[in-house]
């Protein structure tokens, strides 16, 4: 498995396009804040030819306890989903 980080997409727009590590890094780093930003305030972002983010929310309801077997209330929540475009997963094929 291989992980990639924030340093290291800054070192490969930093090879890709010559500017500083620094500079690299905060453009990374505001991208991924201008997304979280957006979706903190319900906004769908979408990144043509990449895929979609989005929020949705979750209803409350019934589950159960696989330990003991008992019913329970499951809280309403939101929860973040992702869905590739096409373009993108074309890619793979």
């Amino acid at each position: 498995m291989f992980i990639i980080n924030k340093d290291d997409l800054a070192k490969k727009i930093r090879e890709e396009y010559g500017c500083s590590g620094h500079d690299c890094k905060e453009i990374v780093t505001d991208i991924f804040n201008y997304i979280a930003e957006d979706l903190h305030e319900g906004k769908t972002v979408s990144i043509n030819g990449f895929g979609k983010f989005e929020v949705k929310e979750r209803a409350a309801r019934m589950g159960i306890n696989p330990s003991t077997g008992e019913k329970m209330a499951i809280e309403a929540s939101n929860t973040l989903t992702f869905k590739p475009s096409k373009t993108f997963k074309d890619a793979f094929k």
